[in-house]
């Protein structure tokens, strides 16, 4: 966002208020219009190539509803995030044009009492920068939904998106990728290493805790939690939405899965046999995911469920014998 040195498309606002206009610098607002006069032109921003092999998903409420979706996105020369989605879809913006305001008349505000705005992930990745100012790579899988986001303004890795961020990276650069497991000949590690080496995405293999601390890896944690949750990227889990963008909470010792709604509310706690797929990150680190569960029956069911059409818009799942869950949980 070009008015504010945060990520995404969210705004500097606190909940008390709109960010103040002054913040609204006179580059924004010529770079907006100069953004709003390429589209209309049918240009891209730049001389570069069109990137290739785009797909472009507009989603609300965590994934849960499809507003619109495009495998092949119109592209036209070099894009922008920005560009991409006002060359595809209606769109309105505030502050200068940087921050969305609606996408096809639907717009950011409140809903029920709560804030709800527009996010993007490129890759499943929150952005560092704003959407003026990311650049569209080919490959890139651009995912915009609108949300509440009471309980967190950050989730800084989602699983929808998958395979990305596997096989295109971030920002044009493919990552080194290593699944780290727990019992590495066991299956749930071999079906995910399997899964992944099958998609195009040369994964190491790892026992747990033995890979390096490298911050540009892309990890992949194969375990029950009460074995990885003294990762200290994953840690902040166990404290809920607000410190790692998961809706949903292991115990102490990892005996119970506690399943939250965007309100943060406990919807369902699950015991034996539960497992999580998420994906989390901290500071500027790559994301890591956790293929994990209550025991190793939920590290299994997790490790079953790796596969695209499972998480597919989802921001994250929880797995138990009555199937799998979005989550947050949607709200009746």
């Amino acid at each position: 966002m070009l008015p504010s040195a945060r990520p995404g498309n969210r705004s500097s606002r606190s909940r008390r208020g709109p960010l103040p206009r002054r913040a609204v610098t006179r580059a924004a607002i010529a770079l907006a219009a100069l953004l709003t006069a390429l589209v209309a032109a049918g240009c891209g921003l730049g001389a570069g190539p069109a990137p290739t092999a785009v797909n472009l998903t507009v989603t609300r409420n965590f994934g849960a509803t499809v507003v619109r979706s495009f495998s092949a996105p119109q592209v036209m020369g070099q894009e922008t995030v920005m560009s991409l989605l006002m060359r595809n879809a209606s769109v309105s913006t505030h502050y200068g044009g940087g921050f969305v305001q609606s996408i096809n008349g639907l717009s950011g505000g409140q809903e029920g009492g709560e804030p709800v705005d527009w996010f993007y992930y490129v890759n499943g990745v929150e952005a560092s920068k704003g959407a003026a100012d990311t650049n569209v790579n080919p490959g890139d899988h651009i995912w915009w939904d609108r949300h509440d986001w009471s309980q967190t303004d950050r989730i800084p890795a989602v699983v929808g998106s998958f395979p990305e961020p596997f096989l295109n990276g971030i920002g044009g650069k493919r990552l080194p990728l290593r699944v780290e497991c727990a019992v590495v000949a066991g299956y749930a590690c071999r079906t995910v290493t399997e899964r992944l080496r099958a998609l195009g995405a040369p994964a190491a293999i790892a026992a747990l805790g033995g890979g390096g601390g490298e911050s540009q890896t892309l990890r992949v944690a194969v375990a029950p939690w009460a074995q990885i949750n003294g990762d200290s990227e994953l840690q902040g889990i166990e404290r809920g939405p607000s410190s790692s963008g998961v809706f949903a909470r292991f115990s102490t010792n990892g005996s119970t899965l506690t399943l939250l709604d965007q309100n943060g509310r406990t919807a369902a706690t699950l015991g034996a046999g539960a497992g999580l797929i998420a994906a989390t990150s901290t500071g500027e680190n790559a994301p890591v995911w956790v293929i994990t569960g209550t025991d190793a029956q939920g590290v299994e069911a997790a490790a079953r469920a790796f596969d695209s059409a499972t998480l597919h818009n989802r921001f994250a799942v929880a797995v138990s014998a009555a199937g799998v869950t979005s989550l947050p949980v949607p709200s009746p």
